[in-house]
């Protein structure tokens, strides 16, 4: 066995063939991602939207629901969900956990019958969060390239995108100072761009960047002590029955910030004067954000997704 050979053989055996293209690739940077995106648009839709939204609990069954409420009548969707599951799993590459439990409802659809379809005129790919360790141990940039070759194969003019997601309230680094640093060094970096790499030239995978909105917003409403019904982040995130604050879930209020993101990028069009009294999935009414809250909620989503560029509007 050569030197080099017993190197490689340890780095498998210590991180896992998963981990490899963490360890031993080098990441693009996140300016040649920009590059790639920034200025590019797609035309706006002239007609309501077929979705499909493949994913975890940070997708849920309600915020597609919002979209759907906010979006032109007959727009229509579908999902699979787990919980917390990986593109990996979606794929049949690991088991997907919670799998009968989050898919129980009529919107549900299997991920690879659905993307191989042709059906759907869009496709949103969400990542599991850590998403340190799903870079590291599940090859994310590799099962997401996956799944775009897969939904181009069946349907060459389907629009792709990744939805950029967030991690803990509690998180040690600092929640805001990880939104701000994991855009970069993970979402651009180290899960779009790789990606990308792997696909054919003129191939692009645009953004729903719901983690940048989210840090937009937060630093608004806390910049002024308070907005209407949202005092600051943790009037976002979802609590339990005993009052304890659940540190990776959003509320009604956060469904509908980020229904509103997923709406402007797949709709390109200005989320301002849209409803901000809406339902659930389960035919219920939400909570809605005060109409002060909705507004500044609408100008920061406009402002931040054109300001990024990554998600295909027309200027």
């Amino acid at each position: 066995m050569t030197r080099r050979t017993a190197i490689l053989s340890s780095l498998l055996s210590a991180i896992g063939a998963g981990g490899l293209y963490w360890h031993l690739t080098r990441a693009p940077s996140a300016e040649s991602v920009r590059t790639r995106l920034t200025g590019f648009s797609v035309p706006k839709p002239d007609q309501p939207l077929s979705v499909f939204h493949l994913g975890h609990s940070l997708v849920n069954r309600d915020m597609p629901a919002m979209v759907a409420q906010l979006a032109p009548a007959g727009h229509s969707y579908d999902s699979q969900l787990g919980w917390g599951t990986t593109l990996q799993a979606h794929w049949g590459d690991a088991p997907i956990n919670g799998f009968e439990a989050e898919n129980a409802h009529p919107r549900f659809r299997p991920a690879l019958e659905a993307v191989q379809s042709g059906d759907y005129d869009a496709i949103v790919l969400t990542e599991m969060v850590e998403i340190r360790a799903s870079i590291r141990y599940y090859d994310s940039p590799v099962y997401l390239a996956r799944w775009a070759a897969e939904a181009l194969k069946a349907r060459p003019d389907v629009r792709l995108y990744l939805y950029e997601t967030w991690h803990q309230l509690d998180d040690p680094e600092g929640w805001l100072e990880r939104l701000d640093l994991d855009h970069d060094r993970y979402w651009l970096s180290r899960v779009l761009g790789p990606a990308l790499e792997r696909l054919p030239e003129g191939t692009r995978i645009f953004l729903i960047p719901a983690g940048q909105v989210l840090a937009a917003f937060v630093r608004a409403v806390e910049a002024q002590g308070g907005v209407g019904n949202v005092r600051d982040r943790t009037d976002l995130f979802a609590r339990a029955e005993d009052g304890s604050l659940d540190v990776i879930h959003l509320n009604d209020i956060g469904n509908y910030l980020v229904a509103l993101v997923h709406h402007a990028v797949l709709y390109q069009q200005s989320p301002v004067g849209l409803p901000h009294a809406l339902l659930r999935a389960d035919g219920n009414p939400a909570t809605p954000p005060s109409p002060e809250v909705a507004r500044l909620m609408q100008e920061t989503v406009d402002s931040v997704i054109r300001n990024l560029g990554l998600s295909g509007l027309s200027a």
